[in-house]
Protein backbone atom coordinates (compact mmCIF):
# COMPACT_ATOMS: atom_id res chain seq x y z
CA UNK A 1 0.00 0.00 0.00
CA UNK A 2 1.49 3.35 -1.04
CA UNK A 3 1.05 6.45 1.05
CA UNK A 4 0.78 10.14 0.23
CA UNK A 5 4.14 11.73 -0.44
CA UNK A 6 5.68 14.20 2.00
CA UNK A 7 5.04 16.88 -0.60
CA UNK A 8 1.30 16.07 -0.60
CA UNK A 9 1.19 16.13 3.20
CA UNK A 10 3.05 19.44 3.21
CA UNK A 11 0.57 20.88 0.70
CA UNK A 12 -2.40 19.83 2.85
CA UNK A 13 -0.71 21.30 5.93
CA UNK A 14 -0.18 24.58 4.07
CA UNK A 15 -3.87 24.75 3.22
CA UNK A 16 -4.83 24.12 6.84
CA UNK A 17 -2.40 26.78 8.08
CA UNK A 18 -3.81 29.27 5.58
CA UNK A 19 -7.33 28.50 6.75
CA UNK A 20 -6.31 29.15 10.38
CA UNK A 21 -4.86 32.51 9.37
CA UNK A 22 -8.16 33.40 7.71
CA UNK A 23 -10.09 32.47 10.85
CA UNK A 24 -7.81 34.56 13.06
CA UNK A 25 -8.24 37.57 10.79
CA UNK A 26 -12.00 37.05 10.69
CA UNK A 27 -12.19 36.89 14.47
CA UNK A 28 -10.12 40.05 14.78
CA UNK A 29 -12.27 41.83 12.23
CA UNK A 30 -9.28 43.41 10.54
CA UNK A 31 -6.63 42.85 7.89
CA UNK A 32 -6.74 41.12 4.52
CA UNK A 33 -5.89 37.63 3.45
CA UNK A 34 -3.48 36.93 0.63
CA UNK A 35 -6.42 35.63 -1.38
CA UNK A 36 -8.45 38.80 -1.13
CA UNK A 37 -8.49 41.41 -3.90
CA UNK A 38 -8.07 45.05 -2.89
CA UNK A 39 -11.27 46.87 -2.14
CA UNK A 40 -10.25 49.51 -4.65
CA UNK A 41 -10.42 46.83 -7.36
CA UNK A 42 -13.86 45.79 -6.10
CA UNK A 43 -15.10 49.38 -6.14
CA UNK A 44 -13.61 50.34 -9.49
CA UNK A 45 -13.83 47.08 -11.40
CA UNK A 46 -16.37 45.73 -13.84
CA UNK A 47 -18.83 44.91 -11.06
CA UNK A 48 -20.06 48.48 -11.18
CA UNK A 49 -21.55 50.71 -8.53
CA UNK A 50 -24.60 48.50 -7.93
CA UNK A 51 -22.51 45.80 -6.29
CA UNK A 52 -21.75 46.60 -2.66
CA UNK A 53 -20.30 43.29 -1.55
CA UNK A 54 -16.72 42.61 -0.57
CA UNK A 55 -16.43 39.67 -2.95
CA UNK A 56 -17.09 35.93 -2.96
CA UNK A 57 -16.97 33.85 0.20
CA UNK A 58 -16.30 30.20 -0.66
CA UNK A 59 -16.27 27.42 1.95
CA UNK A 60 -14.87 24.10 0.76
CA UNK A 61 -16.23 20.61 1.33
CA UNK A 62 -14.37 17.69 2.88
CA UNK A 63 -11.05 17.21 1.11
CA UNK A 64 -10.57 20.93 0.52
CA UNK A 65 -8.80 22.66 -2.31
CA UNK A 66 -6.33 20.41 -4.10
CA UNK A 67 -8.64 17.42 -4.40
CA UNK A 68 -8.29 17.64 -8.21
CA UNK A 69 -12.05 17.11 -8.41
CA UNK A 70 -15.11 18.62 -6.71
CA UNK A 71 -13.56 21.41 -4.63
CA UNK A 72 -11.10 22.37 -7.34
CA UNK A 73 -13.99 22.72 -9.78
CA UNK A 74 -15.62 25.18 -7.39
CA UNK A 75 -12.34 27.07 -7.06
CA UNK A 76 -12.09 27.41 -10.86
CA UNK A 77 -15.46 29.20 -10.94
CA UNK A 78 -14.50 31.34 -7.94
CA UNK A 79 -11.26 32.39 -9.61
CA UNK A 80 -12.93 33.13 -12.95
CA UNK A 81 -15.65 35.25 -11.34
CA UNK A 82 -13.14 37.26 -9.30
CA UNK A 83 -11.02 37.95 -12.34
CA UNK A 84 -13.88 38.88 -14.67
CA UNK A 85 -15.87 40.99 -12.22
CA UNK A 86 -12.79 42.50 -10.50
CA UNK A 87 -14.05 41.66 -7.03
CA UNK A 88 -12.44 40.35 -3.86
CA UNK A 89 -12.90 36.97 -2.31
CA UNK A 90 -11.76 34.48 0.27
CA UNK A 91 -11.88 30.68 0.12
CA UNK A 92 -11.77 28.69 3.33
CA UNK A 93 -10.79 25.11 4.12
CA UNK A 94 -12.77 22.73 6.34
CA UNK A 95 -11.24 21.56 9.61
CA UNK A 96 -10.66 17.92 10.47
CA UNK A 97 -13.61 16.50 12.39
CA UNK A 98 -15.42 19.82 12.48
CA UNK A 99 -19.05 20.14 13.61
CA UNK A 100 -22.05 21.83 12.03
CA UNK A 101 -21.48 24.67 14.49
CA UNK A 102 -18.03 25.21 12.97
CA UNK A 103 -19.55 25.44 9.49
CA UNK A 104 -22.22 27.87 10.70
CA UNK A 105 -19.55 30.06 12.26
CA UNK A 106 -17.51 30.02 9.03
CA UNK A 107 -20.43 31.11 6.86
CA UNK A 108 -21.61 33.73 9.35
CA UNK A 109 -18.10 35.21 9.52
CA UNK A 110 -18.00 35.52 5.75
CA UNK A 111 -21.40 37.20 5.63
CA UNK A 112 -20.57 39.50 8.55
CA UNK A 113 -17.43 40.68 6.76
CA UNK A 114 -19.49 41.63 3.72
CA UNK A 115 -18.85 38.77 1.30
CA UNK A 116 -21.73 38.25 -1.11
CA UNK A 117 -22.45 35.61 -2.30
CA UNK A 118 -21.39 33.14 0.37
CA UNK A 119 -21.23 29.60 -1.01
CA UNK A 120 -21.03 26.26 0.79
CA UNK A 121 -19.41 23.63 -1.42
CA UNK A 122 -21.22 20.39 -0.71
CA UNK A 123 -24.41 19.03 0.85
CA UNK A 124 -22.77 18.94 4.30
CA UNK A 125 -23.27 22.71 4.45
CA UNK A 126 -27.08 22.50 4.35
CA UNK A 127 -27.66 23.15 8.10
CA UNK A 128 -25.04 25.91 8.09
CA UNK A 129 -26.50 27.66 5.04
CA UNK A 130 -29.99 27.48 6.51
CA UNK A 131 -28.84 29.00 9.81
CA UNK A 132 -26.62 31.70 8.31
CA UNK A 133 -29.21 32.71 5.72
CA UNK A 134 -31.73 33.43 8.47
CA UNK A 135 -29.24 35.58 10.36
CA UNK A 136 -28.09 37.52 7.27
CA UNK A 137 -31.18 37.95 5.08
CA UNK A 138 -29.53 40.62 2.89
CA UNK A 139 -26.73 38.25 1.85
CA UNK A 140 -27.16 35.72 -0.96
CA UNK A 141 -26.10 32.20 -0.04
CA UNK A 142 -25.47 29.28 -2.34
CA UNK A 143 -25.11 25.58 -1.64
CA UNK A 144 -23.83 23.00 -4.10
CA UNK A 145 -25.33 19.50 -4.28
CA UNK A 146 -28.28 20.14 -1.97
CA UNK A 147 -31.83 21.33 -2.66
CA UNK A 148 -33.31 21.13 0.83
CA UNK A 149 -32.61 24.70 1.98
CA UNK A 150 -35.59 26.86 1.11
CA UNK A 151 -35.18 30.59 1.72
CA UNK A 152 -35.57 33.80 -0.29
CA UNK A 153 -31.82 34.46 -0.16
CA UNK A 154 -30.58 30.93 -0.96
CA UNK A 155 -29.78 29.32 -4.32
CA UNK A 156 -29.64 25.51 -4.38
CA UNK A 157 -27.10 24.57 -7.07
CA UNK A 158 -27.69 20.96 -8.08
CA UNK A 159 -26.87 18.68 -11.00
CA UNK A 160 -28.07 15.67 -12.95
CA UNK A 161 -24.82 13.87 -12.17
CA UNK A 162 -26.46 10.57 -13.08
CA UNK A 163 -26.45 11.67 -16.73
CA UNK A 164 -22.69 12.17 -16.88
CA UNK A 165 -22.27 8.89 -15.02
CA UNK A 166 -24.36 7.11 -17.66
CA UNK A 167 -21.89 8.32 -20.29
CA UNK A 168 -19.04 7.06 -18.10
CA UNK A 169 -20.76 3.67 -18.01
CA UNK A 170 -21.09 3.59 -21.79
CA UNK A 171 -17.40 4.48 -22.19
CA UNK A 172 -16.36 1.84 -19.66
CA UNK A 173 -18.45 -0.86 -21.32
CA UNK A 174 -17.00 -0.09 -24.75
CA UNK A 175 -13.41 0.15 -23.47
CA UNK A 176 -13.25 -2.94 -21.25
CA UNK A 177 -11.52 -5.97 -22.68
CA UNK A 178 -12.18 -8.15 -19.64
CA UNK A 179 -15.94 -7.47 -19.67
CA UNK A 180 -15.43 -6.48 -16.04
CA UNK A 181 -15.56 -2.90 -14.68
CA UNK A 182 -15.67 -1.22 -11.28
CA UNK A 183 -17.33 1.65 -9.40
CA UNK A 184 -15.86 3.27 -6.27
CA UNK A 185 -18.12 5.63 -4.32
CA UNK A 186 -16.71 7.82 -1.57
CA UNK A 187 -19.61 7.62 0.89
CA UNK A 188 -22.72 5.43 0.91
CA UNK A 189 -25.28 8.23 0.57
CA UNK A 190 -28.11 9.08 -1.89
CA UNK A 191 -26.01 11.64 -3.79
CA UNK A 192 -23.33 9.08 -4.64
CA UNK A 193 -26.00 6.46 -5.34
CA UNK A 194 -26.95 8.66 -8.33
CA UNK A 195 -23.44 8.26 -9.73
CA UNK A 196 -23.64 4.49 -9.30
CA UNK A 197 -27.11 4.28 -10.81
CA UNK A 198 -26.16 6.19 -13.93
CA UNK A 199 -22.92 4.29 -14.37
CA UNK A 200 -24.53 0.84 -14.02
CA UNK A 201 -27.33 1.76 -16.41
CA UNK A 202 -24.82 3.03 -18.97
CA UNK A 203 -22.75 -0.15 -18.75
CA UNK A 204 -25.80 -2.39 -19.08
CA UNK A 205 -27.07 -0.41 -22.09
CA UNK A 206 -24.03 -1.69 -24.00
CA UNK A 207 -23.74 -5.20 -22.60
CA UNK A 208 -25.92 -6.56 -19.77
CA UNK A 209 -23.43 -9.39 -19.21
CA UNK A 210 -20.54 -7.13 -18.14
CA UNK A 211 -19.61 -7.72 -14.50
CA UNK A 212 -19.61 -4.63 -12.26
CA UNK A 213 -17.65 -4.38 -9.01
CA UNK A 214 -19.09 -1.86 -6.52
CA UNK A 215 -17.46 -0.45 -3.42
CA UNK A 216 -18.26 2.42 -1.04
CA UNK A 217 -15.35 3.59 1.08
CA UNK A 218 -17.29 4.72 4.17
CA UNK A 219 -20.84 5.01 5.46
CA UNK A 220 -20.46 8.61 6.69
CA UNK A 221 -18.58 11.62 5.24
CA UNK A 222 -16.70 12.25 8.50
CA UNK A 223 -15.13 8.79 8.22
CA UNK A 224 -12.92 9.96 5.36
CA UNK A 225 -14.69 8.57 2.32
CA UNK A 226 -14.09 11.75 0.34
CA UNK A 227 -10.67 12.62 1.76
CA UNK A 228 -8.57 9.46 1.92
CA UNK A 229 -6.56 8.56 -1.20
CA UNK A 230 -5.27 5.45 0.56
CA UNK A 231 -8.83 4.13 0.91
CA UNK A 232 -9.44 4.76 -2.79
CA UNK A 233 -6.19 3.07 -3.69
CA UNK A 234 -7.04 -0.03 -1.66
CA UNK A 235 -10.51 -0.25 -3.20
CA UNK A 236 -9.15 0.04 -6.73
CA UNK A 237 -6.48 -2.55 -6.00
CA UNK A 238 -9.13 -5.00 -4.84
CA UNK A 239 -11.31 -4.44 -7.88
CA UNK A 240 -8.39 -4.84 -10.28
CA UNK A 241 -7.38 -8.03 -8.49
CA UNK A 242 -10.93 -9.28 -9.01
CA UNK A 243 -10.61 -8.68 -12.74
CA UNK A 244 -11.86 -5.14 -13.45
CA UNK A 245 -9.92 -3.25 -16.11
CA UNK A 246 -11.91 0.02 -16.05
CA UNK A 247 -12.77 1.78 -12.77
CA UNK A 248 -15.00 4.83 -12.33
CA UNK A 249 -14.81 6.76 -9.07
CA UNK A 250 -17.10 9.29 -7.40
CA UNK A 251 -14.97 9.81 -4.32
CA UNK A 252 -13.51 13.32 -4.26
CA UNK A 253 -9.94 13.43 -2.98
CA UNK A 254 -10.06 9.66 -2.37
CA UNK A 255 -10.41 9.28 -6.11
CA UNK A 256 -6.78 10.28 -6.55
CA UNK A 257 -5.88 6.94 -5.02
CA UNK A 258 -8.19 5.14 -7.45
CA UNK A 259 -6.55 6.84 -10.44
CA UNK A 260 -3.03 6.26 -9.10
CA UNK A 261 -3.67 2.56 -8.57
CA UNK A 262 -5.35 2.07 -11.94
CA UNK A 263 -2.60 3.97 -13.72
CA UNK A 264 0.13 2.06 -11.91
CA UNK A 265 -1.42 -1.20 -13.03
CA UNK A 266 -2.06 0.11 -16.55
CA UNK A 267 -5.82 -0.12 -16.26
CA UNK A 268 -8.32 2.53 -17.28
CA UNK A 269 -9.66 4.99 -14.68
CA UNK A 270 -12.58 7.35 -15.19
CA UNK A 271 -12.51 10.59 -13.23
CA UNK A 272 -15.31 12.73 -11.87
CA UNK A 273 -16.51 16.34 -11.48
CA UNK A 274 -13.42 17.99 -13.02
CA UNK A 275 -11.60 16.93 -16.19
CA UNK A 276 -9.06 14.91 -14.25
CA UNK A 277 -6.91 14.25 -17.31
CA UNK A 278 -5.85 17.90 -17.05
CA UNK A 279 -5.02 17.88 -13.33
CA UNK A 280 -1.31 18.47 -12.71
CA UNK A 281 -1.23 16.29 -9.60
CA UNK A 282 -2.39 13.34 -11.71
CA UNK A 283 -0.14 14.00 -14.72
CA UNK A 284 1.90 10.85 -14.10
CA UNK A 285 -1.22 8.72 -14.62
CA UNK A 286 -3.10 10.77 -17.23
CA UNK A 287 -2.50 8.30 -20.07
CA UNK A 288 -4.76 5.90 -18.16
CA UNK A 289 -7.54 8.41 -17.46
CA UNK A 290 -10.06 7.42 -20.11
CA UNK A 291 -12.18 10.49 -19.45
CA UNK A 292 -14.17 12.13 -16.66
CA UNK A 293 -17.86 12.43 -15.91
CA UNK A 294 -17.80 16.14 -15.26
CA UNK A 295 -20.28 18.52 -13.73
CA UNK A 296 -19.71 22.23 -14.07
CA UNK A 297 -19.51 23.15 -10.39
CA UNK A 298 -17.33 26.11 -11.35
CA UNK A 299 -19.99 27.32 -13.75
CA UNK A 300 -22.58 27.23 -10.98
CA UNK A 301 -20.31 29.29 -8.70
CA UNK A 302 -19.75 31.76 -11.52
CA UNK A 303 -23.47 31.99 -12.38
CA UNK A 304 -24.47 32.76 -8.82
CA UNK A 305 -21.76 35.39 -8.44
CA UNK A 306 -22.74 37.02 -11.72
CA UNK A 307 -26.37 37.22 -10.64
CA UNK A 308 -25.42 38.94 -7.37
CA UNK A 309 -23.03 41.36 -9.09
CA UNK A 310 -25.74 42.29 -11.57
CA UNK A 311 -28.22 42.93 -8.77
CA UNK A 312 -30.53 40.03 -9.69
CA UNK A 313 -29.53 37.23 -7.28
CA UNK A 314 -30.46 33.69 -8.20
CA UNK A 315 -32.70 31.93 -5.70
CA UNK A 316 -34.34 28.56 -5.32
CA UNK A 317 -33.32 25.37 -7.09
CA UNK A 318 -31.01 25.74 -10.07
CA UNK A 319 -30.54 22.34 -11.68
CA UNK A 320 -27.89 21.77 -14.35
CA UNK A 321 -28.08 18.93 -16.87
CA UNK A 322 -26.48 17.39 -19.93
CA UNK A 323 -28.67 19.29 -22.38
CA UNK A 324 -27.39 22.60 -20.99
CA UNK A 325 -23.81 21.37 -21.30
CA UNK A 326 -23.24 21.55 -17.55
CA UNK A 327 -22.74 17.79 -17.15
CA UNK A 328 -21.12 15.44 -19.63
CA UNK A 329 -18.07 13.34 -20.41
CA UNK A 330 -14.69 14.95 -21.04
CA UNK A 331 -12.66 13.72 -23.99
CA UNK A 332 -9.25 15.34 -23.44
CA UNK A 333 -7.22 12.13 -23.63
CA UNK A 334 -5.99 11.58 -27.21
CA UNK A 335 -6.09 7.83 -26.55
CA UNK A 336 -9.81 8.13 -25.87
CA UNK A 337 -10.34 10.22 -28.99
CA UNK A 338 -8.59 7.54 -31.04
CA UNK A 339 -11.09 4.90 -29.88
CA UNK A 340 -13.69 5.80 -32.50
CA UNK A 341 -16.22 3.15 -31.49
CA UNK A 342 -16.13 4.32 -27.87
CA UNK A 343 -16.49 7.97 -28.86
CA UNK A 344 -19.39 7.18 -31.18
CA UNK A 345 -21.23 5.21 -28.49
CA UNK A 346 -20.81 8.01 -25.94
CA UNK A 347 -21.95 10.65 -28.44
CA UNK A 348 -25.04 8.60 -29.30
CA UNK A 349 -25.87 8.12 -25.62
CA UNK A 350 -25.45 11.85 -25.02
CA UNK A 351 -27.87 12.64 -27.85
CA UNK A 352 -30.39 10.07 -26.66
CA UNK A 353 -30.42 11.58 -23.16
CA UNK A 354 -30.70 15.14 -24.48
CA UNK A 355 -33.54 14.11 -26.81
CA UNK A 356 -35.41 12.37 -24.01
CA UNK A 357 -35.04 8.89 -25.51
CA UNK A 358 -33.15 7.69 -22.45
CA UNK A 359 -34.17 8.52 -18.89
CA UNK A 360 -31.35 7.91 -16.47
CA UNK A 361 -32.10 6.36 -13.10
CA UNK A 362 -31.10 8.04 -9.85
CA UNK A 363 -31.40 4.96 -7.65
CA UNK A 364 -29.29 1.82 -8.21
Amino acid sequence: MRRLSSKSRKSRATHITAALVVLVLAAAGCGKTSDEASQDDADNGSAGSSYKGKGIGLAYDIGGQGDQSFNDAAYAGYKKAREEFKIGGVDMEPGDGESSADKIQRLEQLAKQGYDPVIGVGFVYAPAVEAAAKKFPETTFGIIDDNTVKADNVADLVFHEEQGSYLAGVAAAKATKAKHVGFVGGVDIPLIHKFEAGFVQGVKSIDPKIKIEKRYLTEKPEEGGFSSPDKGQNAASGQIESGADVIYHAAGLSGQGVIQEAGSQKKWAIGVDSDQYKQKALAKYKDYILGSAFKDVGGAVYDLTESVVEGKPMRGEQRYDLKSGRVGFSDSNPKYQAMKDVVAAVEKAEKDIADGKVEVKIVP
